[in-house]
């Protein structure tokens, strides 16, 4: 089978394409027809070794993905050949065929195609688990969405208005905006002037944000800081902007906010149960027509380094797919 094989840390055009053995099924997993494979930011810093948490050379980049069972082992129950499935795994997506662990899959709904089914994992699964666990956002807050055209910021604006938040979009170009308004945002803020924390004070007749929601980082944090609301929480996604941000302590004390940490990753591996729950609240939202996740570009397999290329330089509106299979 074909893989893409990250074996020095570099940019995506040092990935290769490689012929690998295919996976054998053993009894307690499945083997997947990988059919989409979905791209997170986390991918782009994987393969030139800057994430927190690094596989062992060499791997394959793509931590989401669907496709179809053609084998099951005998001491699994819960799946058969021929069931859709999508999973997540961290990485090893970037694969026609992978070996997992059914407690890693899910069974893809109704209507749900497999591009969607691919990207669904991580991206509503760190905004719902930022905004319900972390936030604890109640319907009637106002919630401020930073990169609100991109995977995980499109997920927050939708789940922020199916939880019943006033939710603020906020992104770099008009196009990104109109992508957001269609999700269901409220208000809409071009920060691409600099200009974010006057615009969110005048939304919000001079009180800031109950909520912010920040995978952006850099100058845009300081900002976010000053306009949060009193007892305001600002939640830390990642740094799609690149650089990392100084925190002012001093903010925190003047607002008595919080500044709050969401590893989504970790959280799914310490707290199963509540991650479990989280999954199926998800495609409960889905089957209910509440959210539909938005697949933005939609890469052949050999172009692989494109999409991650669309990624890397913030191009992405929506969530990037890499097609596997047809």
């Amino acid at each position: 089978m074909k893989a893409v094989l990250c074996k020095a840390y570099g940019p995506p055009e040092d990935l290769v394409m490689d012929q690998v053995p295919d996976p054998v099924v053993t009894a307690d997993t499945v083997l997947i027809d990988v059919h989409a494979c979905a791209l997170n930011f986390p991918d782009v810093l994987m393969i030139q070794g800057k994430y927190q948490s690094q596989p062992p050379m060499p791997f394959s980049p793509g931590g989401e993905y669907a496709g179809v069972i053609t084998a099951a082992g005998s001491a699994v129950t819960a799946f058969k050949p021929g069931d859709r499935v999508f999973g997540s795994g961290g990485y090893g997506g970037f694969t026609e065929i992978i070996a997992a662990s059914p407690a890693l899959l899910r069974h893809i709904p109704k209507g749900m195609s497999f591009e969607q089914a691919s990207g669904i994992s991580t991206t509503y699964g760190t905004s719902y688990y930022a905004l319900k666990q972390r936030a604890n956002i109640q319907p009637g807050e106002t919630l401020l969405v930073l990169g609100a055209a991109g995977g995980v910021g499109l997920a927050a604006v939708e789940l922020g208005k199916a939880m019943g938040a006033r939710v603020i979009a906020a992104a770099s170009t008009e196009e990104k905006l109109l992508v957001a308004r269609a999700a269901g945002a409220d208000e809409l803020i071009n920060y691409s002037d600099g200009e974010l924390k006057d615009k969110v004070k005048a939304l919000t007749q001079g009180r800031g944000a109950d909520v912010i929601y920040d995978p952006v980082g850099g100058s845009l944090f300081d900002q976010c800081m000053r306009c949060i609301a009193w007892e305001g929480r600002v939640l830390v996604i990642g740094f799609a902007a690149g650089d990392i941000p100084r925190v002012p302590i001093n903010l925190i004390l003047l607002k008595s906010c919080q500044v709050v940490g969401v590893f989504y990753g970790a959280f799914s591996a310490r707290f199963r149960d509540q991650h479990g729950r989280n999954s199926q609240e998800i495609l409960d939202l889905f089957s209910a027509g509440k959210i539909n996740p938005l697949i933005g570009a939609v890469f052949p397999f050999d172009q692989y380094a494109q999409s991650l290329r669309c990624l890397s330089e913030r191009r992405a509106i929506g969530k990037v797919v890499l097609k596997i299979h047809d």
